[in-house]
């Protein structure tokens, strides 16, 4: 077994919306201006955090998740990616307990049990004061398992606000405030849909990170809060975690390897930096491709479509004909096609807007429409029941999602959908996973690290569509 000391912090809140994304990046950004080498993580299945969390450390986040990722794989993943940093941040999700089930499973404390990771809580104090301290004492009684070695007051209305909260707690409930976020007047982290603006959308992304760095800079004890993350002590982890790694460790391209392309840019950007490493690990050449720049090279041998927002690049897309009429020519040619949730919406006949239609891909005989709440939202769970060209049938897997477009119209054939939907909603009638010929679109997003099978699916098909050309 061997030991790591590695100074590492979890960032946690009691609801999600609580600040806890501002103040993890304003954390990584401030101790990346000190020299650290920050590995920052995101826990859930969240994309649109981690795109920040990944601007202010100037490195890849990944995520971690313990519904989606079994236990001995998140330590390895922990280990193998914060390897030669000085501090690792991981930000929760939602509130600290929160689980899809009694005994809490699934939440960002027993994700902090599992990493021994101390917790940072983060409280928004809007019009409340001793009552701060209650429920942190309240947390540190219901699992005292769980570290929670400080607070950082969120949303303080002024010095005297912030006084008696800092020592209400610290009277209370014996750990230390280590910082207090006045109410932002300028904010530069708009929302949209029940998160933050994708960072590729944001044109001052930057400039949002290096204001949030100023202000925690300002009012965060990051001297204390490296202090917390030192007093983490030792993990041992596996053994397997610290030998050569060659299940995790992208292979070298040689000149037969199947190319697998995957649309990239503000429309389709909802990947985890885990698929793409499983898919080059099982010997693929990837290529980052944009509708709205580029055409699919005949070189590519599979296609990968992830989430995003195409109802908000809509009239682009339609605009990019060629493109369009490409993709499906390729698809009758039997190219292996992967989308997930936006890259399903692109697939599709077309996209309704406020009665204004516009043309996709027209691959699947579908027609999207967008609703003002969420349509499916959570985590999944699947069985495959109908022959498709990436998973046996047999095969159960979890994923998760989260969409706002609807199904408009929809052929009645269940046999298009492959999915049966343990736990979720899916497409329509609790199915999804839409097939044709060597196309398989699914509103449910999948980590590469709990369904290791779909990037050896993949390679593989690709590697057969590359022999047929």
């Amino acid at each position: 077994m061997f030991p790591t000391d590695l100074p590492r912090i979890i960032i946690a809140a009691m609801r999600g919306g609580s600040g806890k994304t501002v103040i993890s990046v304003g954390i990584i950004a401030a101790l990346a201006r000190l020299g650290k080498t920050i590995a920052p993580f995101k826990k859930g299945p969240d994309y649109i955090d981690a795109g920040w969390l990944a601007l202010s450390a100037g490195r890849p986040c990944y995520n971690l998740d313990n519904f989606l990722i079994p236990e001995s794989k998140i330590m390895k993943s922990f280990f193998r990616h914060s390897r030669g940093c000085d501090i690792a941040v991981i930000e929760g999700n939602r509130g600290l307990f929160d689980g899809i089930d009694i005994a809490g499973k699934t939440s960002t404390a027993e994700l902090a049990k599992l990493l021994h990771l101390p917790v940072i809580l983060c409280l928004d104090c809007t019009k409340s004061t001793r009552s701060m301290a209650a429920i942190v004492l309240g947390c540190l009684k219901f699992d005292p398992e769980v570290q929670i070695k400080g607070v950082i007051l969120n949303h303080v209305a002024g010095t005297r606000h912030q006084e008696n909260i800092r020592k209400n707690i610290e009277f209370h409930c014996g750990i230390p405030v280590l910082g207090a976020l006045p109410k932002l007047k300028k904010q530069n982290f708009p929302e949209r849909h029940m998160g933050l603006i994708p960072t590729p959308e944001h044109s001052s992304g930057f400039d949002s990170v290096f204001d949030i760095a100023d202000i925690v800079e300002k009012h965060v004890d990051l001297e204390a809060v490296e202090q917390v993350a030192c007093s983490s002590g030792a993990l041992k982890a596996l053994d397997t975690v610290f030998e050569q790694d060659t299940q995790g460790a992208v292979k070298e391209a040689v000149a037969d390897s199947p190319v697998i392309g995957i649309l990239k840019d503000s429309a389709f950007q909802f990947y985890y930096p885990d698929n793409i490493e499983a898919l080059q690990a099982a010997g693929a050449s990837v290529t980052f491709i944009s509708p709205f720049e580029d055409d699919i090279s005949p070189d590519v041998d599979a296609l990968y479509i992830g989430g995003g927002f195409p109802e908000t690049h809509a009239e682009l897309l339609a605009e990019k004909e060629n493109f369009r009429k490409n993709l499906k020519i390729m698809a009758e040619k039997g190219l292996p096609i992967y989308a997930e949730c936006g890259g399903l919406i692109y697939l599709g006949e077309k996209l309704v807007l406020k009665d204004k239609s516009y043309p996709m891909a027209g691959v699947l005989p579908l027609v999207f429409g967008l609703c003002k709440k969420p349509q499916g939202h959570g985590y999944t769970v699947i069985k495959v029941e109908g022959k498709n060209p990436f998973f046996e049938v047999g095969t159960e897997f979890r994923g998760h999602e989260f969409h706002y477009s609807n199904v408009i119209e929809c052929p009645n054939e269940k046999g298009d959908m492959v999915f049966a939907m343990q736990r979720g909603l899916g497409i329509k009638d609790n199915r999804d996973g839409f097939i044709y010929k060597n196309v398989l679109a699914t509103y449910t997003h999948i980590h590469a690290l709990g369904t290791p099978v779909w990037a050896e699916a993949m390679v593989q098909r690709a590697r057969e569509y590359k022999k047929t050309k």
